[in-house]
């Protein structure tokens, strides 16, 4: 069974950069699509990216396109989220789990979720 664990959150100043590792246990994620996801207080989780199994296909939500960069090592099962000027409004718990892409580049979750980690960016 595909188990996912979320790292690397932490506290950043606006402007500030992380990066978030998701490691995949239990089931290689050599044929999967990943995706990471967010969950601010008092809103819905929303789709931030998703990778195709190969990492040739990828998709962004506006707000964070040019910002955050997907990455993926299928040798050590692992996917990568590094997020570059961080704003406030990026704060929330930051999550990974299979996806898809629907209608209009929205990113939905296919898949269970993991513990996730915590972003927060604050001055």
């Amino acid at each position: 069974q595909l188990q996912l664990v979320e790292s690397g959150g932490g506290l950043v100043q606006p402007g500030g950069s992380l990066r978030l590792s998701c490691a995949a246990s239990g089931f290689s994620l050599d044929f999967l699509r990943i995706g990471w996801f967010r969950q601010a207080p008092g809103k819905e989780r929303e789709g931030v990216s998703c990778i195709s199994s190969s990492g040739g296909s990828i998709v962004y939500t506006d707000s964070v396109k040019g910002r955050f960069t997907i990455s993926r090592d299928n040798a050590r099962n692992r996917v990568w989220l590094d997020m570059n000027g961080l704003k406030p409004a990026d704060t929330a718990v930051y999550y990974c789990a299979e996806c898809k892409v629907v209608a209009n580049d929205r990113i939905v979750a296919t898949g269970s979720w993991g513990q996730g980690t915590q972003v927060t960016v604050s001055s």
